[in-house]
């Protein structure tokens, strides 16, 4: 049943030979071999950088004296105060970004992923404007421009990898996904650092410290959305979005340039059918599932997303996949990370660093762990596999709340005679945020993105964002609440939820690593899906001629791999 499979495997393996062959470099490498593609790399940056900033800004700001006169309850002095309101001013830009998540896929596909960025940064700009009004109009004007701000980086979140990935050549999307996760890891490192040298204008005491402290930080983000604006306009339209909405002598054209090769070239013609290939898929998929949508109208284009997302809840085989996207995403967010993230100076304090710039300083740190460890996923996730890597990070983050716990429950009312003991808490705090950074960092996304059959992938990972937004959102909302009422309670809970995610990937998640799309459907149970999506494939590509195009390609060394692929097939059917 699966050499047909194998059969295109083998000649699209010799295609891919000769597009390397022909372009050289791969990789990082292809980032330097012409402008074009390194700006394609730098705008990747932008967006993870801007996304990571505002993640990271926060939590700086919401420990900074001049701050907290402006917002009252909402962010009081008094630490044993009651915290709810504080959750909301950090948790409210996690509920928009949910909800520009929800909106992106529709905005990307009716007016372009080019106008969807731009849309998506307008929307951005607004909320940071909104919040630098907070001088003067407190609270409300915060949580307000937070609300708007988080729909932009929702959108944008969703939006740029899309587009990058979809502009760029095949050689160098691989590192681009790499440097969108070191981007956003950057974003956070610069953003607590930010925050620790702005705490010093004025001073960094009550009634020293002037409002430009928290405004500058906030501010700031400004100016690489402005960057990413302009330059936005600049660039072309997805080929593959032209191409969807039936513009293929545009899209070719577009193509070309980017490849800085003539229209008629052999590569150019090869990706361009492969682009047209997966637009035919699509769309034949979508007028076979859903008849009633197979008009492109905006309206249709709205009402699909949620459509196909109810459609993965109907059969069990696919609910098992939703059931490991969502609550892979749930334990992600339940280890802690971003409580750590959002509340670091809050949580540093409380572990016996009473002093705000010694705190603020030790959440720095905490951004150049976590950019550090990020890069040995990158290199090793392919070798080691998903399992162990995500079931030993579990393992450490929890082992490091659990000690966390102890310290605190012995020594909270002390931390003045016992600094040793709140410099240990420190430093597991710090070893927590490593073992993430390698770990459920970029490998729960991998996970989300991989384990879905070609034809719900997109709807797929849609649905594991949005249980990556609204947990954020909830860890958010209750995380100085916990910290409050139940004190080191709050690690032990996280560590103990860790622990279970843990337990969850062992047990109930496959080891995905080099698994075709058949193989995932023998593990969830829903033979036969992957090649029903194969076989319609195979027929678009007959009819548009890329088939032909491939084996002449791929010549007699692909008509050899085919015949050792079907042998290998046919031993371990008899078997």
């Amino acid at each position: 049943m699966v050499a047909g499979g194998d059969s295109s495997a083998a000649v699209y393996d010799a295609a891919l030979k000769r597009r390397q062959d022909m372009m050289g470099a791969s990789g990082p490498m292809a980032l330097v071999k012409n402008f074009k593609v390194f700006r394609i790399a730098l705008f990747a940056c932008i967006g993870g950088i801007l996304y990571g900033y505002n993640q990271g800004m926060f939590s700086g700001v919401l420990a900074m004296p001049a701050f907290k006169t402006h917002m009252g309850e909402y962010d009081p002095f008094d630490d044993s105060a009651d915290q709810t309101k504080k959750g909301w001013l950090t948790a409210i830009l996690e509920l928009g970004a949910w909800i520009g998540t929800l909106l992106s896929g529709f905005i990307a596909e009716a007016i372009s992923r080019k106008y969807g960025v731009l849309v998506a940064v307008t929307v951005f700009v607004i909320g940071v404007v909104v919040q630098a009004t907070a001088e003067s109009g407190g609270p409300d004007v915060i949580l307000g421009g937070r609300f708007v701000t988080g729909m932009g980086v929702g959108a944008l979140a969703t939006i740029v990898p899309i587009y990058n990935s979809e502009v760029a050549p095949p050689e160098i999307r691989g590192a681009l996904v790499a440097l969108q996760q070191l981007a956003i890891t950057f974003g956070i490192m610069v953003s607590f650092w930010i925050d620790y040298g702005t705490n010093y204008i004025g001073g960094t005491t009550v009634g020293t410290q002037t409002d430009a402290a928290w405004l500058v930080p906030i501010c700031l983000q400004l100016f690489p959305a402005v960057i990413l604006f302009v330059g936005m306009i600049f660039m072309p339209f997805s080929p593959r979005w032209l191409v969807h909405h039936n513009r293929e002598d545009e899209a070719r054209k577009i193509l070309a340039n980017l490849r800085g090769l003539p229209a008629d070239h052999e590569l150019v013609e090869l990706e361009f059918l492969e682009i047209k290939a997966q637009s035919q898929f699509e769309k034949r998929t979508v007028a076979e599932l859903f008849p009633a949508l197979r008009e492109q109208t905006a309206w249709n284009i709205f009402k699909l997303q949620f459509v196909a997302i109810k459609s993965l809840f109907q059969t069990k085989a696919m609910f098992k996949r939703v059931a490991v996207a969502t609550v892979t995403m749930f334990f992600q967010q339940w280890t802690g990370i971003n409580a750590v993230l959002y509340y670091a100076p809050s949580i540093f304090k409380q572990l016996g660093m009473s002093d705000n710039t010694t705190s603020l300083l030790a959440t720095g740190v905490v951004g150049i762990v976590m950019f550090i460890f990020t890069v040995p996923a990158v290199l090793y996730i392919d070798r080691v596999g998903r399992k162990p890597i995500l079931t030993i990070g579990a393992i450490g983050m929890a082992t490091c709340h659990i000690i966390i716990a102890v310290i605190v429950a012995k020594n909270a009312d002390q931390w003045a005679s016992q600094a040793a003991a709140g410099w240990a808490a420190v430093v597991m705090v710090w070893l927590f945020v490593i073992h993430f950074g390698y770990s459920w960092g970029p490998c729960a996304w991998i996970i989300v993105a991989e384990i879905w059959p070609l034809s719900s992938r997109p709807y797929g990972t849609s649905l594991g964002a949005s249980s990556n937004w609204m947990n954020n959102f909830i860890v958010g909302q209750v995380t100085p609440i916990m910290l409050n009422q139940i004190g080191y309670g709050t690690y032990i809970l996280f560590g103990l939820l860790t622990f279970m995610g843990a337990g969850f990937i062992w047990f109930f998640v496959p080891e995905t690593k080099r698994l075709t799309l058949e193989e995932m459907d023998v593990i969830f149970g829903s033979e036969g899906t992957a090649q029903a999506d194969f076989e319609r494939m195979e027929e678009i590509n007959r009819e548009i001629g890329l088939t032909a195009m491939l084996q002449g390609i791929g010549g007699n060394s692909s008509t050899q791999d085919v015949e050792e692929k079907k042998e290998k097939v046919e031993h371990s059917q008899d078997v």
